[in-house]
């Protein structure tokens, strides 16, 4: 299997935990372009997929998934990042946190970072940089990083 086939699959798992975990607490999983051509047909507990949104270079982007919640009143973007052997992904990280503070519509963010090849100091520079609140000039963002074990726990709490 080529390398990126192998992340892209590996990539694949990490969101299949994220939908099983969500759809045991009943929401409702389906693409985005599918909801947007008519949002007031599906129930208020959705999953998602493939969400856009326009990134920091004005340039289409898109994030794996986004919660809509009616009966929590919440709107969670959630991006998934595996890193199974050491490579660039972490270097897309500061990317990441600057479309999450800059352009990403929601307030509240969820990353979920897995995978043993993230370099060293990758993972807690995104950690400190959000504590901080760095480049954050409004504020007003609530950005979680969490493994998935720790998105499973969190996930159980908030919709269990």
């Amino acid at each position: 299997m080529a390398i990126r086939t192998r992340a892209a699959a590996q990539g694949g798992t990490l969101e299949s935990a994220v939908k099983n975990v969500l759809e045991r607490h009943r929401f409702v999983v389906m693409r985005y372009s599918e909801w947007a051509k008519d949002p007031d047909k599906y129930g208020g507990e959705l999953l998602l997929t493939n969400a856009p949104f326009t990134t920091i270079y004005d340039h289409p982007g898109r994030t794996e998934f986004l919660l809509i919640s009616e009966r929590l009143k919440r709107r969670i973007r959630i991006e998934c990042k595996w890193q199974q052997t050491s490579g660039s992904v972490d270097e897309k990280l500061p990317y990441l946190y600057l479309n999450s503070i800059e352009k990403m519509p929601e307030n509240e963010i969820v990353v979920i970072i897995d995978g043993d090849g993230w370099k060293p100091g990758a993972i807690r520079w995104l950690k400190e940089a959000i504590r901080q609140k760095k480049y954050d000039t409004a504020g007003d963002k609530i950005i979680k990083v969490f493994s998935i074990k720790e998105f499973i726990t969190w996930a159980n709490k908030t919709f269990g």
